[in-house]
């Protein structure tokens, strides 16, 4: 902006608009995590669908972007700045709104209207649609509202979009970490609304302090300095090539969630430092771009070294995770058989986390202001540019996470898929060289080819996806290993020999074993066993089969459906059933009355239709990132209109929090204990010692489990404590809501034992 008092008012006005962008990005990053999880609910949390809330995001941001870049260079300097406050105020409108608009109508009341995912995808964008276009308008409106000669575009443009995305590191860090938890969601969407308003008052000040009728400076006849280093690359290839960056930075960033979320197992603090350190280095990476400007010499070959540069860092640093996986230092911080949720363990995944996602990301972040300073060479035309430049990069996000996510995480593995990404920059580094030898350069093109020579060697020499995920599973060579990957997760079945019990690890961790263990085993056969006529089952969640294995015991079920969210876990299942066709996971996978399902658990209740006699979850533990969908209120309520008149639902109790849920939503509880196993139904519960004695004593349940070596008198342990009806719960500890999903955000919010009972023992 040009103020009439002088060049320092000039500079302050522009750092003004620096912090109402980084303002922005903060609130854009809390208001996305928020979205997602609130259409979630109904579009469910397995992969594709996952993808196609992401992807309406993004069409949303694209479509913003262009809208503004259409009209943005006919308006002035502080007509742009107001659009820029318009668009504040019209997000945090939304923000606020969020709770009766996407929760309360979309989720609840459109939702079970959706039969399909193209129909989920419909619903996602227009539920999003007004606030992501006003986000992917401001950055075409502020850069027209901050610039005005041509010289200074691509520094600015790089110091505003990096501004906004440490901003939106920064609302990654702390609301992952300290605002969700503290607070839940809605009134995160609170606060965002307050950073909304706050960047929107801030332009509103600028726009009052700047004379009124002031023309912009007039576009520059001359050529940009660094542009003389482009020339040869037209505006469309440069397009072209951020579109490629941005399929780059996105494809890594899915890599870096699959290794460093099984690093991690995936917590939601896991997930908001992946976040958070991707958006902070990149963010940093534009700022340092902006300011490496003045000195550079060759944009193209700036671009393209970074470009490279970031796959090789990133190649080489999942190597090294995979070499140290091997040694005995690494084992004792990071024991595959144990939880990392606390301590040593969780600082030490989350470390790894930041020097695997750092690093590459703040060298792509570098390569947005370079591509700024290659377009940017006519000032009447700045608007549309820079918008076309950030729908290209918002493109290539999108190709990115679908090409990555739901294509080449499925058939290449995470290996396979990171070779590829390492192949598509050998192939960037090698149109550079014949770019640079047809122009004359030899140093250029010698560099360009030495570098691809580099990365293809080190392609060629990453291992293949079953050793990789052996390494990092701590398998020995002794040990036999089942492993599958797909869009969905991972799952490895480590065989041990000897009989020992062999760990069986869904996304990085293992709650179940081979054999059976007795807990899984007791948790589902109470549901068919205490019900007079169990003919429907519906179980949520696999693991290695024991819960599901045990779900057929009463001879009256008639139908068992069995509902996973990682889909390898059933082909892992399936490859153990050929080593061993005699064992019970074979015989569980050849009963035909099971129905083995890929999806959802919560969008399998939420669109059921039919009434189930039985449902039982075999939950993932509350420190998991997501197990608030399977601990909340809501979603009970929702088992709870699935169940038949007669019907009983079977859940873990792993805390006081996830006891005091379940006994607010069902008319009649019971708690078994020690192992803590809930029971709900509409009708009084008959459950005693005697009869739960009888029913895993009798002949059909000791046949039943004897083929899975499991002598069901050893269940005995498992209830000899009292059983405790509702009263006797202590709902003390608050519950676990949608919005508020307080075990899944642990470090906020203590988790109790489940045991704790007023006036029971």
């Amino acid at each position: 902006m040009s103020f009439a008092v002088g060049a320092a008012s000039q500079r302050l006005a522009f750092l003004g608009l620096c912090l109402a962008f980084f303002l922005s990005g903060f609130a854009a990053l809390i208001d996305q995590i928020v979205w997602q999880r609130m259409l979630g609910l109904f579009a469910g949390s397995d992969s594709v669908t996952a993808a196609l809330v992401v992807g309406a995001f993004l069409l949303g941001l694209g479509l913003g972007s262009l809208a503004a870049g259409a009209v943005t260079d006919r308006l002035g300097m502080r007509a742009a700045l107001i659009g820029f406050v318009l668009c504040e105020i019209g997000i945090g409108i939304f923000g606020l709104l969020s709770r009766p608009f996407l929760y309360d109508f979309v989720v609840q009341v459109i939702g079970p209207l959706v039969p399909n995912r193209w129909g989920i995808f419909a619903v996602c964008f227009g539920g999003i649609l007004i606030p992501t276009m006003l986000m992917g308008a401001s950055l075409p409106l502020l850069a027209k509202a901050a610039i005005n000669s041509l010289a200074e575009a691509a520094p600015r443009i790089g110091w505003l979009y990096g501004l906004n995305t440490l901003g939106a590191g920064l609302g990654a860090l702390l609301g992952g970490w300290w605002l969700i938890g503290t607070l839940g969601y809605e009134n995160s969407l609170r606060v965002a609304a307050l950073f909304n308003l706050l960047a929107a008052a801030i332009g509103l000040l600028l726009w009052r302090l700047e004379p009124a009728g002031k023309a912009a400076a007039p576009a520059l006849a001359a050529t940009a300095p660094a542009a003389i280093a482009t020339r040869g690359f037209g505006f469309g290839i440069w397009a072209l090539l951020v579109f490629v960056s941005g399929f780059a930075i996105v494809a890594l960033e899915i890599l870096w969630v699959r290794v460093a979320g099984v690093v991690a197992q995936y917590t939601a603090y896991s997930f908001a430092t992946i976040l958070g350190s991707f958006l902070l280095a990149d963010g940093l990476g534009m700022v340092l771009g902006a300011l490496w400007l003045k000195r550079l010499r060759d944009t193209r070959a700036a671009f393209f070294a970074v470009q490279a540069l970031a796959t090789l860092y990133a190649l080489g640093s999942i190597w090294l995770v995979y070499w140290l996986a091997g040694a005995v230092w690494w084992e004792s911080l990071l024991a595959a058989e144990t939880t990392r949720h606390y301590g040593t363990p969780l600082f030490a995944a989350l470390v790894v986390t930041v020097l695997l996602v750092a690093p590459p990301s703040l060298l792509l972040g570098i390569s947005f202001p370079l591509a700024q300073q290659a377009v940017q060479t006519d000032l009447s035309r700045l608007g549309w540019r820079v918008a076309a430049v950030q729908v290209a990069n918002i493109l290539g996000n999108a190709a990115g996470s679908l090409a990555t996510g739901l294509v080449a995480l499925h058939w290449l593995g995470t290996a396979g898929t990171l070779k590829f990404i390492a192949l598509l920059a050998v192939l960037l580094l090698l149109y550079w060289a014949y770019a640079a030898w047809r122009e004359r350069q030899p140093g250029a093109w010698r560099f360009a080819a030495g570098l691809a020579a580099v990365l293809a060697v080190a392609l060629a020499l990453f291992p293949g996806n079953t050793q990789f995920w052996a390494r990092l599973h701590q398998a020995a060579e002794q040990h036999e290993i089942l492993v599958a990957e797909d869009r969905s997760g991972l799952a490895l079945f480590r065989l041990n020999e000897n009989g020992a019990a062999s760990p069986f690890f869904i996304q990085g961790f293992t709650q179940s074993k081979w054999p059976f263990m007795v807990e899984h085993a007791f948790l589902g056969a109470v549901g068919p066993l205490l019900h007079p006529a169990p003919a429907d089952v519906l179980v949520i969640g696999s693991g290695s089969g024991g819960t599901p294995f045990a779900a057929g015991v009463n001879p009256a079920t008639q139908r068992v459906r069995v509902v996973e969210l990682v889909g390898p876990v059933f082909q892992v299942l399936r490859d153990f059933a050929v080593l061993e066709p005699d064992s019970a996971i074979a015989g569980l996978l050849r009963d035909p009355r099971y129905e083995f399902v890929v999806g959802d658990g919560r969008r399998a209740i939420f669109a059921a239709e039919r009434r189930y006699n039985v449902i039982q979850a075999d939950a993932i533990l509350p420190e998991s990132s997501h197990s608030g969908l399977l601990y909340s209120r809501e979603f009970m309520q929702m088992v709870l209109a699935a169940l038949a008149d007669d019907g009983i639902y079977v859940q873990w109790g792993p805390t006081a929090r996830s006891v005091a849920t379940f006994a607010a939503v069902f008319p009649h509880v019971a708690m078994l204990q020690p192992f803590p196993v809930l029971i709900g139904s509409r009708h009084q519960l008959d459950i005693d010692h005697d009869r739960l004695r009888a029913v895993f004593g009798s002949e059909a349940a000791r046949r039943h489990f004897a083929a899975a070596g499991i002598d069901t008198g050893h269940a005995e342990r498992l209830f000899h404590q009292a059983v405790l009806r509702a009263p006797q719960l202590d709902t003390g500890a608050g519950v676990n809501a949608d919005l508020f999903p307080r075990d899944e955000y642990y470090i906020n919010n203590q988790l109790g034992a489940a045991t704790k009972t007023k006036g029971g023992s």
